[in-house]
């Protein structure tokens, strides 16, 4: 009995393990700053080994607009581990406020807080896409500025 509940047990872990790391997609349910959230947590639990899950997950709020200029994804993969980008990957902490939102955009400020102990904001804005297709009425990164480093490293 004993072996049976442990045989249950890690089938659970495994299943839910894998729940976790499922790519969200997007849909016209979640919430601009839902968006940007999780572009964050994913790109906050990126993993190479597991084929850059975190950036994908990035990849996949990314607004068309968006995506012609830094795609496909392989390219889109090699700008986040650039050195404009990189402190996103695997970061330790950031907050997001609110700037501006009405029916079309929202923008927010990023703070990150890396795995070196710096700083970083960020401009970030979604775009409510409008054109009829899948994506209709899902809120999509449009802008990510370039990180602007804040004084004080813990």
């Amino acid at each position: 009995m004993i072996k049976y509940l442990k045989y249950v047990f890690i089938v659970f872990l495994l299943n839910f393990s894998s729940v976790k790391s499922e790519i969200l997609k997007p849909n016209k349910n979640i919430n601009p700053d839902e968006v940007v959230k999780i572009q964050l947590k994913g790109l906050m639990k990126n993993d190479i080994n597991l084929k850059d899950n975190g950036i994908v997950q990035t990849w996949e709020f990314a607004h068309p607009n968006n995506k012609m200029f830094t795609g496909p994804l392989e390219r889109f993969k090699e700008m986040i581990k650039g050195e404009s980008y990189k402190m996103l990957l695997n970061h330790n902490s950031h907050e997001v406020l609110e700037i501006f939102k009405d029916k079309k955009i929202a923008i927010y400020e990023v703070v990150i807080f890396d795995k070196k102990k710096n700083y970083y904001k960020f401009k970030w804005q979604v775009e409510k896409y409008e054109k009829q297709g899948p994506l209709e009425n899902c809120w999509l990164t449009t802008v990510v500025s370039q990180p602007i480093p804040i004084n004080g490293t813990a």
